[in-house]
């Protein structure tokens, strides 16, 4: 008899008998899948298939999720020196939580399917009873940004490369590195959409299922909808960061610290209250803040930090044009900005009408998109503060980075490597099972 150990990596080869443990429980309703509990010994007898094998516990046989026992955990619990729990969190998010969701949804839906009359299947009561767990995927995606970023800093160290690419090798899994793994939540959630759109194409109005897979469908839209906000948002990062270092003298915290997206940008003459002096500057509209930029005097592509104000702690004032008895100015497409708490004041003039228009719809906007990330809690705060590129030499060219760039793509569109067939959960859960393998060979290390 062999055992599947840690560092094996071995499957069956000819007639010898592999004894496996049991690295989770494996609750199961559907046919032919085997049920055990962690710890249990199973006898597998057909391991040919990389996702499922075939195993045995007494007398009851069944196919089981192969990575449910492949049990290199005992190889990594001797190096918890690597990984803090705020890391493994940082990294991994809620992703047990989505494959626990994913476990109970695949189960309900297998329900719904009519083995016999695949005809009479109703499938859309599923995703509608299920839809609010389906939101756990915004709060994965939210977080999948500082994922990278820590993976990013860890990677510099070629111990943390050679560990992943063994927790990979090990399992089995396709050649991917780890954060393409943990982007794969957010890319199947986004084909939810395109799916129920498929079924309710071909499912008759009379059918009794076609007004839940309407309903799912409008639901699955929603949600997808918020996400790949979500998503636009994390491909702004970059170029925000990048704008950012391009900036010289600044001061105070990064933009990622509480911001995620610029939203407008424009050149305006701005008075202060306590100086009165009229200054042109540069703004930068973002959610949470705006950052006020002066031009340098011979090189007007660069850029001076010079400032910026708290959006959340400010209220936008549209004024007519006339005399201004605060300033002591005449006014022509100006409005101001007002502390709700200190009173003070910040009055702009717009160079002409169309902009000051486009600058107050801009205002709106961001408290729009503020509110709006408070609903479904979104936090714009960063947990790990970015690691930005050093500002370059003020005598190079092309200094003044506007992130401008940013994608408008509605929906997701990603080119999958070609997977062999499983038995069951073809389309569904197969991806959670490979990605929490690497997960629990990093999480283990602390058990």
């Amino acid at each position: 008899m062999q055992w599947i150990r840690g560092g094996s990596g071995m499957l069956i080869t000819g007639d010898s008998i592999v004894s496996a443990e049991a690295v989770w429980d494996h609750v199961t309703m559907a046919n032919r899948e085997l049920a055990f509990k962690a710890g249990d010994v199973i006898k597998v007898l057909d391991a040919s298939n990389k996702d499922w094998w075939w195993g045995q516990i007494d007398d009851e046989e069944g196919w089981f999720p192969a990575s449910f026992v492949r049990g290199y955990l005992k190889q990594c619990r001797k190096r918890r020196d690597m990984f803090s729990d705020e890391q493994l969190k940082v990294i991994f998010g809620n992703i047990e939580d989505i494959y626990r969701f994913q476990m109970g949804f695949v189960r309900d839906l297998e329900k719904q399917y009519n083995n016999d009359d695949p005809h009479l299947s109703e499938i859309g009561p599923c995703f509608l009873e299920h839809q609010d767990g389906f939101w756990i995927y915004s709060e994965y995606c939210n977080n999948h940004l500082d994922a990278c970023m820590e993976l990013s800093k860890l990677m510099k160290d070629s111990r943390y490369q050679h560990f992943f690419e063994a927790c990979r090798l090990l399992q089995q899994m396709i050649d991917i590195a780890i954060d393409g793994f943990l982007l794969t939540p957010v890319q199947k959630i986004c084909k939810y959409p395109l799916q129920l759109a498929e079924l309710l194409k071909y499912t008759a109005q009379d059918h009794s299922d076609y007004r839940y897979v309407a309903a799912a469908l409008a639901v699955m839209r929603n949600v997808t909808q918020q996400i790949n906000e979500r998503k636009r948002r994390l491909e702004n990062i970059d170029k925000i960061a990048q704008w950012q270092a391009s900036v010289l003298d600044w001061e105070g915290e990064d933009i990622l610290d509480r911001s995620s997206e610029l939203i407008y940008t424009g050149e305006m003459a701005w008075i202060y209250q306590p100086y009165g002096r009229n200054q042109q500057r540069v703004f930068f509209l973002f959610d949470h803040q705006m950052v006020l930029c002066k031009k340098d005097l011979i090189r007007r592509d660069i850029l001076y930090y010079k400032g910026r104000i708290d959006m959340d702690k400010y209220e936008v004032v549209d004024i007519e044009d006339g005399r201004d008895d605060d300033f002591n100015v005449s006014m022509k497409n100006a409005f101001k900005l007002h502390n709700k708490e200190t009173e003070e004041i910040h009055l702009f003039f717009a160079k002409k009408l169309e902009e000051k228009i486009r600058w107050l719809r801009a205002f709106r906007e961001e408290r729009k998109m503020v509110q709006e990330d408070e609903k479904i809690g979104v936090n714009s705060a960063r947990s790990i503060p970015p690691s930005y590129p050093p500002p370059q030499d003020p005598l190079n060219q092309g200094q003044y980075l506007v992130p401008d760039g940013i994608a408008q793509s509605q929906v997701f569109e990603f080119t999958e490597p070609k997977r062999s067939q499983s038995p069951f959960w073809q389309n569904f859960s197969r991806l959670q099972v490979a990605f929490l393998g690497v997960y629990e060979g990093v999480k283990t290390e602390h058990t």
